[in-house]
């Protein structure tokens, strides 16, 4: 067995303007071993991760690889240690319109020249292709990391890291936009590294999956470390929830107070031109909250945005409020009366350069205007107020830049600014993604107020356990169309699993 290589995090601190991010931290990191980092949004588990990758330079405390203090205040310092991060948004960090080879090898290319003259790029590939090998991963080499899914990119960046001579692996939800196979592949891989003594530092907010790979599981909240415990220990998922909201028990959702009313939409042998989604048969009444269950690929997200105009022209009949609908835009789809919270919230939901105030009233601005159309301010930052409030988003004020709060705090922002809209039916698409468990409750919370004053829901997620707790019904999708409709008092997380692995055609 090779000898451990540790990190120590000894009294880190870090403060933003405003933010108290890091206070004290005090954890250990050991080679060979998986541990997972979790804590609520804002709790600091990506601030402490920064600091390890040399992303925050500003940290006060001491850092120690094994047993010598050490200053990590560039990414330089972090790759000499052999510290090494997968961010979530991988595309940031691949070049689309290089190999496969090249983004591996992109700080170690190989020149006929002693790092003068043309790349040699038979050793490049095949030192790529070495490296894959020895991680087991089956890519073409020659490919181009624009062609490959979003699981091969993940694979592409921890091959990178390993060409870098990486010691610890920081995963910074990596599992958030995969498949069940996509996940086995990924923990395959994880597995492989952590025999061969690489330390695996793990983020997610699916406590489920820490307890199957995982050894040891940290918990932030607040900025702090508030606790250390082993899987080994017996420990339940209800534990860690406990420890990450400062020992509070999430209840049973409350669904009750509902009234389901007349069918507001309905499609028969619907879809889009261009065949995202094809014979979808869908009905949904007001006051319900209506699933869109399968795995990922299966087209719910198209769905969503079909439904709200973005392929534009449609085939099969498409009814909203009574009406026929033949929505060329979003635009036609918001005036009658729909609104999306997109699974891409920071892409597609949120101006992340914008202020919280000016995100919140984005879609209402016209209830603001007075003469000649300019915008009361006031009115504005008054009402921006009042969604701040009621929806616990947590922001030093509403003048902050949306992009500078947490996801789970981004997301009820993209949820808030339809809130006094005329909205009557809501598509949610994958809300939860990325967010920790307290976050996920009030967004449950919000959905069934929703729905208590008569809106509509449509809500899409690759979780089970969230479509049998939340939904009345749930369609499942395989392959771009429904495959099953379920009364989700009556089935289970198996037979949904079941029909969304295209089984039971």
């Amino acid at each position: 067995m090779e000898n451990k290589n540790v990190i120590e995090v000894k009294n880190v601190s870090i403060e933003f303007p405003g933010v108290k991010a890091l206070q004290n931290v005090n954890c250990t990191f050991e080679s060979g071993t998986v541990k997972a980092l979790i804590g609520a949004n804002g709790a600091g588990k990506s601030t402490l991760m920064k600091v390890l990758a040399g992303a925050n330079p500003t940290y006060t405390g001491e850092i120690y690889y094994n047993g010598k203090p050490v200053e990590i205040r560039n990414p330089r310092d972090a790759k000499a240690l052999g510290i090494g991060i997968v961010y979530q948004e991988v595309d940031s960090i691949l070049t689309p319109n290089l190999s496969v080879a090249e983004n591996i090898m992109i700080d170690h290319m190989i020149y006929d020249l002693k790092g003068i003259g043309w790349i040699n790029y038979k050793k490049l590939r095949q030192e790529a292709a070495r490296v894959l090998e020895e991680l087991e991963i089956s890519l073409n080499v020659k490919a181009l990391v624009s062609s490959l899914t979003l699981a091969q990119k993940q694979m592409v960046v921890i091959a990178r890291t390993i060409v870098q001579n990486c010691k610890f692996l920081i995963l910074d939800e990596p599992t958030a936009p995969l498949s069940l196979k996509e996940t086995e592949t990924l923990f395959k891989l994880v597995r492989r590294l952590e025999a061969k003594n690489c330390g695996i530092i793990f983020i997610s907010h699916r406590l489920n999956e820490l307890f199957e790979i995982c050894q040891d599981i940290a918990v932030m909240k607040d900025g702090k470390m508030v606790g250390q415990v082993s899987v080994s220990e017996n420990v339940q998922p209800s534990d860690i929830v406990r420890m990450m909201l400062g020992g509070i028990s999430l209840g049973e959702l409350d669904k009750s107070g509902r009234t389901l009313g007349d069918v507001v939409l309905k499609t028969e042998n619907f879809g889009d031109k261009g065949g995202h989604v094809h014979h979808i048969n869908m009905e949904v009444r007001q006051g319900e909250i209506v699933g869109i269950s399968g795995l990922v690929g299966a087209g719910k997200t198209e769905l969503c945005k079909t439904l709200f105009g973005e392929f534009g022209k449609t085939t099969g009949n498409y009814q909203v409020l009574g009406k026929t609908a033949s929505f060329l835009s979003p635009a036609d789809a918001i005036k009658a009366g729909i609104a999306l919270i997109p699974e891409e919230r920071r892409k597609e939901g949120v101006f992340l350069e914008e202020s919280v105030n000016h995100n919140l009233s984005i879609v209402t601005l016209g209830k603001y205007a007075g003469a000649l159309s300019f915008v009361n301010r006031k009115r504005e930052t008054g009402a921006a107020d009042e969604k701040i409030q009621s929806l616990l988003i947590k922001t030093p004020s509403a003048t902050q830049k949306v992009g500078l709060l947490s996801g789970g705090n981004q997301q009820k922002v993209t949820i808030g600014k339809w809130i006094d809209s005329d909205a009557q039916i809501y598509i949610f698409d994958e809300p939860t993604k990325g967010i920790d468990v307290g976050a996920k409750q009030e967004i449950y919370k919000l959905i069934v107020e929703l729905a208590r004053q008569g809106k509509s829901v449509i809500y899409t997620s690759s979780e089970q356990s969230e479509i049998l707790m939340l939904s009345d019904r749930t369609y499942v999708m395989y392959d771009g169309t429904i495959q099953k409709e379920l009364e989700t008092a009556k089935t289970n997380e198996e037979e949904i699993l079941f029909y969304s692995t295209g089984s039971g055609k």
